[in-house]
This record gives structure tokens, sequence and C-alpha cells, in this order.
């Protein structure tokens, strides 16, 4: 018996491809590159130079002028893709700066576009960020934190026009509003944009996870929070049908917002679905790492690496994150 296991036990010995880099590098099942990521880029009409985000150590608000160097730097880099958010100088109840021609987002996305800088532009779609109440749509007239649909999906439907008028390669609805994606993806039809993607925050939950993104943006709600329309982090079935309803619509590219808390989540979506799924790796799941490394507490380039892996692991195809120029400098270091 003891020949017997000894036997069995050496045939079965799962260290054998872990002794050296290159056999684990041949056998490595899940990889991350800057392919693979989006960068998050903001930028304002609000400040007259650079600025970085207290909560957001090595990421700043951008002014139309800088965003286009650091967009560059960023191609150079190797990181292709990148996600757009804007800090308007003016807000009202109904987010007008939003969808104006002239406003922050469409001017830096046409001055990427003149730029000739070769970077996949997703412009995030979403009012949070142009309204002074701080809620992802127009509000019923009491001020109560109910969204009025009809009002809000017309705003969404001039935005995603807007944006994609400017030069967005793809669009992403980001306020979890009943009946975006068709709204959206009928307007974009509409206005011969019937070749433009929409990414849709498809399973956005009501996190507190997003601090400092509000901090960064401007955004956070006057009263209220978004529990009456973002979801429940009990739910996880809910995301599914959430999903499966989006893809229905139209939806090119689902979301999961935030990461780490929902890896579960991105399995279900990936054992359900066959269209591409990102994964946003949010803000204070970076802060979090940025606290921790400065105090010495982890080694930042491996957690960082490891939990990206994670996402990729789980089923992301796509993970939105504001360490991707980080990592991509760290990968051309070797």
């Amino acid at each position: 018996m003891t020949d017997w296991v000894d036997r069995i036990g050496h045939r079965n010995r799962l260290h054998r491809l872990r002794t050296g880099e290159r056999l684990r590098t041949l056998v490595r099942e899940t990889t991350v590159a800057p392919e693979h990521l989006i960068q998050g880029v903001f930028v304002s009409e609000v400040d007259a130079s650079p600025t970085e985000i207290t909560s957001m150590p090595g990421i700043y608000r951008h002014t139309l002028e800088s965003v286009v160097d650091y967009v560059a730097s960023l191609e150079e880099l190797g990181v292709r893709h990148i996600i757009l958010f804007g800090i308007p100088s003016e807000k009202d109840a109904r987010g007008s700066q939003a969808d104006d021609e002239s406003g922050i987002v469409q001017r830096a996305l046409r001055a990427l576009r003149e730029a000739d800088i070769d970077v996949t532009l997703v412009a995030d779609a979403c009012l949070c960020e142009y309204t002074d109440h701080g809620h992802c749509g127009t509000l019923h007239p009491d001020q109560a934190v109910t969204i009025d649909h009809e009002q809000t999906l017309e705003r969404l439907a001039s935005l995603a026009v807007s944006l994609a008028e400017a030069g967005a390669d793809i669009i992403a609805p980001s306020g979890m509003i009943d009946g975006t994606v068709a709204t959206v993806r009928d307007a974009l039809d509409r206005n011969n944009f019937g070749d433009t993607p929409i990414m849709m925050y498809s399973a956005k939950y009501a996190s507190a996870w997003y601090g400092p993104f509000r901090e960064a943006a401007d955004g956070a709600p006057q009263f209220g929070d978004r529990s009456a329309y973002q979801m429940d982090p009990a739910n996880g079935r809910e995301a599914l049908r959430e999903t499966l309803l989006d893809i229905d619509e139209g939806a090119d590219i689902v979301m999961v917002k935030p990461a780490l808390s929902y890896l579960d989540i991105i399995r279900r979506l990936r054992d359900a679905t066959n269209v591409p799924i990102a994964a946003y790796n949010v803000s204070g799941e970076y802060a979090m790492v940025k606290a921790a490394a400065a105090r010495g507490w982890i080694d930042e380039r491996r957690i960082v690496e490891e939990t990206l892996l994670s996402m990729r692991r789980a089923g992301a195809d796509m993970i939105l994150t504001y360490h991707a120029e980080q990592f991509a400098r760290w990968r051309k270091e070797g």
C-alpha cells in the first residue's frame, strides 16, 4: 500500500510545472496586458492646470490642453483605451452642460481626434457630473430621489448623440436607468451612428467604493443616495436579469461595477453570456491600494497585478482601471 501511495503521489506532483518561470509562463491560464485595460481620465473646466486628486494619488483632473498630452503619453506606453469623465464649470437640475456641443468632454473628444492619437475613446454618458443635485437623471419636482425616467431617457439620448458627433468610439451609459440601452441605441441609429457600440453599466451597485470618484468629479449626491436606481449589493441573480435585458436591447459590451467585491457577478455573467464583459476597478479600490502602499504595508506592483488578474480570471475581457498607466510602466520596466 505504501509503495502504491508513493507512486500515485509521485505522479501527481503539481509543483513540477511551477519550478521555473519559463514553465510557469508556459502553463499560465490567465494574463493581463495593457491592451486589456481602459484608463480613467478626468478633464475639467474648473481647474487652471492639472490638479492631483487628493484621494487618488497619481490621478489628475486635466485641463483641455493637458489632456491631449496626457493621452498621447498613454499611447506611447501602450495604453490604447481611455474613458473620459468631465467636470463642467456650471451645473443645473437637468445637467444642461452634458449634451452641449461646447461641453468639456465634447471639446476634449474633438481635441483628441484632431491630435490623431491612436486610442479608443470611450465616453461616459451620465448626468451625475452635470446636475446640481448630483443624481444620475432629472428628478420629479418634489425633489425626492425619484428619477423622472421619460425626461432622463430623453437627456441620455441627446447626450449619446452629442458624444458620438464629437468623436467618441464607444458610448458608456452609467446611470442604471431602465430602458437606457434601447433609447440610446435608437438615437444613435437614427443619427447615422449605427456602428457606434454601447458599453452599458449593466450591473452597477449602490456601493461604498465610489467615494474618491465623487471627489474627483464633484459628483456626490447633494441629498439622498442612489440606491433607488443602482443595484442592492445583496443581490446576485438580479444582476443577470439586468444584464440579459440590456443585451436584448442592444448592448455590445456589459459591465460590472465595482469589481473586487463582485467577482462572483462577473463569473455569473461570463457563464451566462457570450458578449464582452468589462469590470470596473473603481476609485475606492484604487485608493485603498495606494494608501496601503504609501505606508509600506503591501507590495503595490504585486497587489495591482494580482487584483487585475483576479478580474480577468473571473471572466472580464477588459478592465476599466486607474492603474493602467502605472501597470504599463511596470511592464516596460520588465
